[in-house]
């Protein structure tokens, strides 16, 4: 079984790392300091107190792969549009395309039923690139539960998890979701296949949509944002403006807010992925977080007021942070070509 990760960061090299040592043939499509780490000393792997060196095939240049099995898109997601047509070399016609992203994915209403099927989402996918070039009906879905960090190039520590539902947009069981399935629980993954894999992530989409941004705004912990009475109420309001939309899609929610809000906080002092991106001057995963559940609720008319504040607030504060790091200010300009394709402006 070939198996790319396309994003070998920390949890794209967590995953690969361990799919190798259950006896996949897997590479890696990284870059910079942590590329060159990898391809000199392979992978190190820090998990449950044990390191463990894993060697896999590591470059920059899709090309010098070939045609995969599987391709699991592990980068940022809104990276993933950029990179689209670098990705053509691996994809073959059997190829499947493992959206292992935080956020709604590009294939959403692909063979989801009703007046929306087919949409194409501009604010994950611009221009419907992904959709095109990639083709929802090579993906397959998988949420991502576990954490984990790179604690120097080429050094991935693993700090919690190794939860990964993963399903077929039309909920079947099919032949390749069976054999993804077969080796990731053979690498220690905890991989249950769902009927319906966007109940699971709008699961994790619910609180993202909120701690990740409020936690960006205020650099508090999770542990604070849903103790603090004030950021939990703000939380529990945008988590119920984008249930009303969920529900709209025919989302079941198998938890209700409160035991939702808790969940996150028994993680404890943990700063979410978009502080973190915040802390280290990368752009952050806000369209596939929020400007979609925006997006989302416009198809179906449902007003997200408190959405919409937050996500003036953390787009204004990725801007900021740019032009104080002397950055370009790129989202303002993703914004105006949005517009411009929606015929908004």
């Amino acid at each position: 079984m070939k198996i790319c990760v396309y994003g070998a960061g920390a949890i794209g090299a967590y995953m690969g790392a361990q799919l190798a040592l259950a006896g996949a043939d897997v590479s890696f499509i990284a870059r910079g300091a942590h590329l060159a780490a990898m391809q000199k000393n392979g992978v190190r792997l820090q998990l449950e107190g044990v390191e463990r060196v894993v060697k896999v095939k590591c470059t920059a240049d899709p090309r010098e792969l070939g045609l995969q099995d599987y391709v699991i898109v592990a980068l940022k997601a809104h990276s993933v549009p950029g990179v689209v047509d670098a990705m053509q070399p691996l994809i073959g016609p059997d190829t499947a395309i493992v959206t292992a992203v935080n956020g709604i994915p590009y294939w959403y209403f692909y063979r989801h039923g009703g007046v929306f099927a087919g949409t194409k989402l501009d604010s994950v996918d611009p221009g419907g690139k992904q959709w095109e070039a990639l083709g929802p009906e090579r993906a397959i879905g998988c949420v991502l539960y576990p954490a984990a960090e790179i604690v120097e190039p080429g050094v991935i520590r693993h700090v919690y998890g190794k939860k990964f539902p993963i399903g077929e947009p039309s909920g079947e069981r099919t032949e390749r979701i069976v054999r993804l399935h077969e080796i990731m629980t053979a690498a220690g993954f905890d991989a249950p296949i769902r009927e319906d894999i966007r109940d699971e992530i709008w699961l994790k989409l619910w609180g993202n949509l909120c701690f990740n941004p409020i936690s960006a705004l205020t650099h508090a912990t999770l542990d604070v944002i849903t103790s603090n009475a004030g950021t939990r109420a703000v939380s529990r309001t945008m988590m119920l403006e984008a249930k009303a939309i969920a529900d709209r899609f025919g989302v079941h929610f198998r938890v209700d807010v409160e035991r939702r809000i808790d969940g996150a906080g028994a993680v404890g002092a943990h700063k979410t992925s978009m502080l973190q991106d915040l802390e280290h001057g990368r752009p952050m995963e806000i369209d596939p977080l929020l400007t979609v559940v925006q997006e989302m609720g416009r198809l179906v008319g449902q007003p997200t007021p408190t959405i919409d504040t937050v996500l003036a607030l953390i787009k204004l504060r990725e801007q900021t942070a740019q032009q104080a790091l002397g950055q370009p200010v790129a989202r303002a300009n993703r914004d105006a070509e949005r517009k411009v394709a929606l015929g908004a402006a």
